[in-house]
Order: structure tokens, then C-alpha cells, then sequence
């Protein structure tokens, strides 16, 4: 697991649901359904596109804000993403 994706949906009602993935890479389909994706072995941020806008936003920043919902996955990422990198550069 390198990469956190995660994408929103707006429910009938005007409820936003957000769907969470990790993946050890990113598709094409990955760019263009997820709204933020995230990559914890070079730390840095691919895509952030919040209700159709791009923001310029850090990856400590994000980071930091996703490790509050989801701590268990984000030290998972944060040991396995170095991991890898490693695999895929031999």
C-alpha cells in the first residue's frame, strides 16, 4: 500500500459520503473518480479537488487532518508505502 484515495458522493438528501482506499498504485480511473489522492511514500499530494475546486494544499497538512478520522490507516500507509517504493524501484 502506497497511495490513499478517497472520493466524494453527494446523497439525494445533500449528505456527502466519502469512500476511503489504499492501492500500490494509481489508475487512470483512480485520477479521475477520487478526489484526493495522496502518496505516503514520496509524501506528497497528487489530486486535491474539494466540490470542484483544486486546492493547494501540503501533504503534513493533509496528513495530519486524515490521521484524526483514520490513525490506524495512516500508520499503516506510513510504514508500508517506504516498503513499497522499495519493491518497485528493483
Amino acid at each position: 500500500m502506497r497511495y490513499l484515495l478517497i472520493s466524494f458522493f453527494r446523497k439525494v438528501g445533500g449528505q456527502i459520503d466519502e469512500a476511503v482506499q489504499v492501492s500500490k498504485r494509481v489508475r487512470t480511473s483512480d485520477t479521475m473518480n477520487a478526489n484526493i489522492i495522496m502518496d505516503f511514500a514520496e509524501k506528497k499530494v497528487i489530486k486535491c479537488v474539494i466540490e470542484g475546486k483544486v486546492h493547494d494544499t501540503t501533504f503534513e497538512r493533509m496528513r495530519d487532518y486524515y490521521s484524526k478520522i483514520y490513525p490506524q490507516l495512516i500508520q499503516q500507509l506510513e510504514k508500508e508505502a517506504p516498503i513499497t517504493l522499495k519493491q518497485k524501484t528493483k
